[in-house]
């Protein structure tokens, strides 16, 4: 079993892929044999997304039911700043940024500030789940555009800061950080 093989340690672990990779799955594989985990859901509520109920509903079939479940919204690193005593899944780094799109510039550098304060000082494993993107088609609106630039930065920034990184496409994960090269 991965989660054997792979044991988490106090810090961020990373888990990105493209849409419909399997990252999510990964991610909760990779903290199912830990007695306690809070699943950190970022995303906004879609109330008229028919779809979108329909992921979330196989998302919660997927969890264990011993799970707490916490909906953060764009609050993530409020809830960082003060994480509950077990291990957190995060999922996903994309919809805390979609949620900050309207954020300035600098008031959303700023937020960007705060991740390595908040990730050296944690002292439970933390997997957050991250969309991969620009593998596809360029963004036609400011919003995909900004959302791209945000969430891009964001991941490399964080992979930096990351004890482990994990891509996951096609149903397989890779582990990078020791089969991958730092770019300079």
């Amino acid at each position: 079993m991965a989660s054997d093989l792979y044991p988490l340690s106090a810090g961020l672990t990373l888990v990105s892929g493209p849409s419909r990779s399997g990252k999510s799955r990964w991610a909760e594989h990779l903290v199912s044999n830990l007695p306690k985990v809070t699943y950190v859901a970022t995303s906004a509520h879609q109330p008229d997304d028919m779809d979108w109920h329909e992921r979330m509903r196989k998302h919660r079939l997927r969890r264990p039911s011993h799970w707490k479940l916490v909906e953060c919204g764009p609050d993530l690193l409020s809830l960082l700043r003060n994480p509950p005593g077990h291990a957190l899944l995060i999922d996903s780094l994309g919809g805390y940024v979609a949620q900050h799109l309207s954020t300035s510039h600098s008031a959303w550098g700023i937020q960007c500030e705060q991740w390595p304060d908040l990730t050296t000082q944690l002292r439970h494993p933390v997997v957050l789940v991250i969309e991969e993107i620009g593998w596809g088609v360029v963004p036609t609106t400011s919003a995909g555009y900004l959302f791209r630039e945000r969430l891009g930065e964001l991941a490399e920034y964080l992979s930096n800061l990351s004890k482990c990184s994990w891509l996951v496409i096609q149903g397989r994960a890779l582990e990078l950080t020791s089969l991958g090269l730092k770019v300079p």
